[in-house]
């Protein structure tokens, strides 16, 4: 009986595959590019966080304790001052220009305007509560572009308001960047996000994250 070798089979030697240990090279690469951006930008949202979050801790404390900087010395909260009173009562221009002059030195506006500049500078240095801290935030911002109305040319006494820009200034870049940090989750990286994510009541109500 005649044996007959398969003309398919192998001697069982395989050369190295240089093809494949350079595709598995290039690949190894991109994960760990994709990697050290995505760590970058997680870095760079925490610290626009954090410098975000002192803007607004630093207005709570000067206006508190009148540390000497935007709110003179002797003039602070605690001394008797009104936080809102020399904002509202110098609009001068805007549909609601007598609103905000009746609400200056009011009490509760005072509360209002300082709990909110307390629990956005605390919930954004924390890195916890980001969405609410976003929501109170533009809210602060959209009320303040108001009383400062920069689309007016002019203001009620007919002087020029020298407003830089009618539309885009420093509130509405505030409010753009307060959603940016909120929507990207940058309580996370420097921060106790994380943490405050798994807690009971933040799991069943996800807006509080």
């Amino acid at each position: 009986m005649a044996v007959h070798e398969h003309p398919h089979r192998s001697s069982g030697y395989h050369p190295p595959s240089f093809r494949r240990n350079r595709n598995a090279s290039v690949s190894e690469s991109a994960v760990s590019a994709l990697g050290y951006t995505h760590t970058a930008r997680s870095y760079v949202l925490a610290s626009l966080r954090l410098l975000t979050g002192f803007v607004f801790l630093w207005a709570f404390l000067d206006k508190t304790f009148g540390l000497g900087y935007a709110t003179s010395s002797g003039k602070g909260w605690i001394d008797g001052g009104s936080p809102t009173k020399g904002f509202l009562s110098g609009v001068a221009a805007g549909p609601v220009e007598s609103t905000f002059h009746d609400w200056a030195g009011a009490a509760w506006a005072d509360w209002l305007f300082m709990l909110g500049l307390l629990g956005v500078g605390v919930a954004l240095i924390a890195g916890v509560a980001l969405r609410f801290a976003a929501l109170a935030g533009t809210l602060m911002m959209a009320l303040m572009w108001v009383a400062e109305w920069p689309p007016a040319q002019h203001l009620s006494d007919g002087s020029p308001s020298m407003s830089t820009n009618p539309f885009v200034e420093y509130h509405v870049v505030y409010a753009v960047v307060l959603i940016v940090l909120a929507a990207t989750a940058s309580g996370d990286t420097l921060g106790l996000g994380r943490l405050w994510a798994k807690l009971p009541l933040v799991r069943r109500s996800p807006w509080l994250r």
